[in-house]
């Protein structure tokens, strides 16, 4: 009798253990459900030349575009129903609280004050981006030590000035601050050669360069004034939707540490390393913690690609901007692109 009722009430221990499993398999939390329901994934985002402009059709292309795209992906097995919402950067933030968009792709820099007193959160770096300079090439700049004395046209108001009289300070060095209302007015007044360097974020840079009017002639340093890291911003609150959105990066730096890409995400299918296996679903259960099918990761590359493909494609070489991958090259490159692995 004792063997029989302790037997019963292991089953039933164990039934319940079951049951919860199955319940964690299922539960959907709201940002998911609410993307699940209407069918179409809501991205804001703000125009940026290689990050999110709209093409001569009207379709929007970019970095932060093919990353909302990948995402869709992973969710809804359709990167064409990420649809986007174009924001200003006064607008981003309100708007994501609202609840009028799922994610933002074109975020301000990570810093604490945006991390912690906008009750929204950074999912993970997807552009470790910092303070330059573009100059021209016939000065023959190899770094910013040769910029001492130089006159630099600045964005006023802004941290770029501010770091910028840091760093010289520093080095006890001399520079002729140049000032401008705009960042759109400083490039104008660098292009006409009004100052020897403009300065900016290193990826706002390449945009600038491209639009001068001979681009070929200028160049950005390969130094660094600050740390601007970049990455997809969500509401606090809905741990399965941060999830979601970080893990997208994470399959997409996985999978370009494996060879894994949009060319061959078919065949790599059949592939006998485990780590490829359980990255694109075909073994393991872990799609099931996100509230997604098993072959998320194989949807995302096989859709938008890896990293290095979205990469390449918005601002590599491949792209006009000619970006060098530097610090978002993966981690045994010399970059500081790194994930956990899928397991």
């Amino acid at each position: 009798m004792i063997r029989r009722t302790a037997f019963a009430f292991f089953a039933a221990f164990a039934g319940a253990l079951f049951a919860l499993s199955a319940g964690a398999q299922t539960d959907v939390g709201p940002t998911l459900a609410q993307i699940m329901k209407r069918g179409f994934l809501t991205c804001g985002v703000t125009d940026a030349p290689g990050f999110a402009q709209r093409d001569g059709a009207g379709e929007w292309r970019g970095f932060d575009v093919d990353f909302c795209r990948a995402v869709a992906s992973a969710v809804l097995d359709d990167p064409a129903k990420a649809r986007f919402v174009e924001l200003s950067q006064k607008e981003r933030a309100g708007a994501l609280q609202a609840g009028a968009a799922d994610l933002l792709v074109s975020a301000s820099p990570w810093t604490q004050s945006r991390d912690a007193g906008q009750k929204l959160i950074y999912a993970a770096v997807f552009m470790h981006d910092g303070q330059g300079f573009l100059v021209r090439r016939k000065r023959g700049s190899a770094s910013v030590q040769d910029l001492d004395g130089a006159s630099i046209c600045i964005e006023q108001g802004t941290p770029y000035e501010l770091a910028v009289a840091d760093f010289f300070r520093a080095r006890k060095a001399k520079y002729d601050p140049k000032l401008f209302p705009s960042l759109e007015d400083a490039a104008k007044a660098y292009d006409e050669e009004k100052c020897e360097a403009l300065t900016a974020d290193v990826s706002t840079l390449h945009g600038v360069r491209i639009g001068l009017t001979a681009p070929a002639d200028h160049a950005v340093l390969p130094d660094l004034l600050s740390k601007s890291p970049r990455g997809p911003l969500v509401r606090q609150g809905d741990d399965q939707w941060l999830n979601i959105v970080r893990w997208t990066l994470f399959a997409m730096i996985d999978a370009e540490e494996l060879e894994v890409s949009k060319a061959n995400a078919d065949s790599a299918l059949t592939s006998e390393n485990p780590q490829i296996r359980r990255l694109l679903g075909v073994d393991g259960a872990h799609g099931d913690d996100l509230g997604l099918s098993q072959d998320w990761a194989y949807r995302i590359v096989k859709h938008v690609g890896n990293y290095a493909d979205v990469f390449e494609r918005n601002l590599g070489q491949g792209a006009p901007y000619a970006m060098e991958r530097r610090l978002n090259a993966l981690w045994n490159k010399g970059g500081l692109m790194y994930a956990p692995p899928v397991r």
